[in-house]
């Protein structure tokens, strides 16, 4: 081996070495300062850790060292000094169930004309069961439930206060002594407020539609205490953040409400604005939140964030997909019955039908900027194809749309065949459908409660309903790769036309460029290879 190949393989070498060295800081500094990239630096600022202070101890107040032996007790006593907030509650969509009127003036919401193709309709509150998730006491629109979203210690009030109810005028040591338990643990609870928890929140809308995990995708009770690798924000490991801490409040409207109206009318970040609500991604991180140079940030006016970082959801419960109410009133034996399918989930039941629940789901995705429109009960559909009871806003010309994650629930649900509209069984009391089995009657009841005529005819129609993916957002080593999108076949925005995408999509012109670049390269590169042979082969000669 002459001098030359050693020094050639020596530089090679020193070479791979200061690559790898160089390789290794650059790792490290991505460890040690992985918040360079600006939106996680704003991020980072704007989430800074913090106490939490308060200014009063509540055991320490008069008005909740009473005996209670009603729920509107302890809301009176709540009222005496915070004295605005049942009038602020009772104009929040929480309380009121009603979202507005729509473009066509029909009322908007759970407690007007809205449906959906779960339990369908809460029937103007006609539906009892639906009201287990109102915030009032024992399920009547009355009187405000403060503990609902405030309370910290779990109680079973309605149990509490009928024992209560029962045990007071008994005269026996035991009932006396289990009386006075029961009194002291409502005293308790009444007292052990704070700000509103992940289970508070998740109380209900992890349960909605009837259980765990059975409408959003993305909120289930694996959420009350997450670890950072279902939800990097949420996660107990991570940053632990409560719900509040992005949907922001005021006067007890809670922020990040889409439906019928966006829940954000500009992109504003807290730069811009530091008031401005923290329910986009945008917010906190910016509009380009990735490092100076990365691609990622030349996707951000047309791609959300939940697209990249939301890869799937329902990772640790499952979540229902389907649910065709056209298979329900089968019996056994002449009995109601029910199945199980391979996660423990319901998969029939006789008074609800076949249902479908998957895990790992990949979500569906739209062009969306921010609204969800509906059809209502009032509205005439098209009972010869799908009828999408949701559906997302916004196309590519919309300059607030941006490709966005979706959970589709499909259903099939009863309409009425001479009017043509969607209609609303009456599910819960000893008269609805669950009691029955009577289509007819529970549709009948259903549509006297809504106002609406029923002319006696139905059948089933195939129904779409969407839900937003926001929640469970993956570290970032999980987060949608590139090829998942830009490739030919079985792509995540395959069913998304309409524009050119690099890797999906052929463009005879555009691909005859890139293979004359890539053939001129190829050539330009044997060309100068030739040209060193041909050139040292002269130095050696001479």
């Amino acid at each position: 081996m002459n001098r030359s190949s050693i020094s050639f393989w020596t530089r090679a070498w020193l070479c791979g070495l200061l690559l790898v060295l160089i390789q290794g800081q650059d790792s490290r500094s991505d460890d040690a300062g992985a918040d360079k990239a600006p939106g996680r630096t704003m991020a980072v600022q704007a989430t800074k850790s913090h106490d939490l202070w308060i200014t009063t101890d509540h055991t320490k107040h008069a008005a909740l060292k009473q005996a209670f032996t009603s729920g509107p007790q302890i809301t009176e006593a709540c009222l005496s000094c915070h004295s605005e907030a049942e009038t602020q509650f009772h104009k929040t969509i929480h309380w009121t169930w009603n979202a507005g009127k729509n473009e066509k003036g029909v009322e908007m919401g759970k407690a007007a004309y809205s449906l959906n193709n779960f339990c369908i309709s809460g029937n103007k509150w006609q539906d009892k069961s639906c009201l287990s998730c109102h915030p009032s006491w024992n399920g009547k629109v009355e009187v405000v439930n403060c503990l609902v979203c405030h309370g910290q210690k779990e109680v079973k009030w309605d149990e509490a206060f009928e024992d209560l109810k029962s045990l007071k005028d008994q005269a026996d040591e035991s009932s006396r002594q289990l009386y006075t338990e029961i009194l002291s643990e409502v005293q308790a609870a009444a007292q052990q407020v704070g700000r509103p928890t992940r289970k508070n929140c998740g109380s209900c809308h992890f349960y909605g539609g009837g259980g765990d995990a059975v409408k959003h995708g993305d909120l289930d009770s694996s959420m009350t205490f997450p670890n950072k690798a279902l939800d990097v924000h949420m996660g107990t490991d991570g940053k632990n953040f409560d719900c509040v801490r992005c949907h922001t409040t005021k006067r007890h409207n809670v922020a990040g409400r889409m439906y019928t109206a966006p829940a954000a009318t500009e992109r504003k970040s807290l730069l811009q604005d530091d008031l401005t609500s923290k329910i986009t991604c945008e917010s906190c991180h910016s509009a380009t939140p990735h490092k100076a140079g990365h691609k990622a940030n030349d996707h951000t006016d047309k791609v959300a964030c939940q697209s990249c970082h939301i890869p799937t959801f329902a990772r640790v419960i499952p979540t229902k997909m389907m649910w065709d109410w056209s298979k329900a009133g089968n019996l056994k034996d002449g009995k109601p019955y029910k199945e199980k399918d391979e996660y423990g989930k319901d998969s029939y039941l006789t008074i609800k039908g076949q249902m479908k629940w998957e895990k790992n789901v990949k979500p569906e995705y739209f062009w969306f900027n921010g609204s969800i429109q509906s059809v209502t009960a009032k509205d005439v559909i098209d009972p010869s194809k799908p009828v999408a009871v949701s559906y997302p806003v916004g196309d590519r010309s919309d300059p607030n749309a941006r490709i966005f994650p979706f959970k589709v629930h499909l259903g099939s649900q009863p309409y009425d065949k001479i009017n043509k509209t969607l209609v609303g069984p009456l599910l819960s009391t000893d008269r609805g459908y669950w009691k029955t089995l009577d289509w007819q009657q529970a549709i009948q009841l259903g549509q006297d409660a809504l106002g609406i005529p029923y002319s006696g005819q139905f059948d089933f129609v195939q129904t779409t309903y969407v839900f937003p993916t926001t929640h469970m957002v993956a570290p970032k080593q999980n987060v949608v790769t590139c090829t998942e999108c830009h490739t030919r076949n079985n792509g995540r925005l395959a069913q998304l036309a309409g524009f050119y995408m690099p890797g999906r999509d052929r463009l005879g012109i555009l691909d005859m460029l890139g293979w004359l670049v890539v053939a001129g390269s190829l050539i330009g590169v044997c060309l100068h290879g030739l040209g060193r042979v041909f050139a040292n082969g002269r130095k050696k000669g001479a």
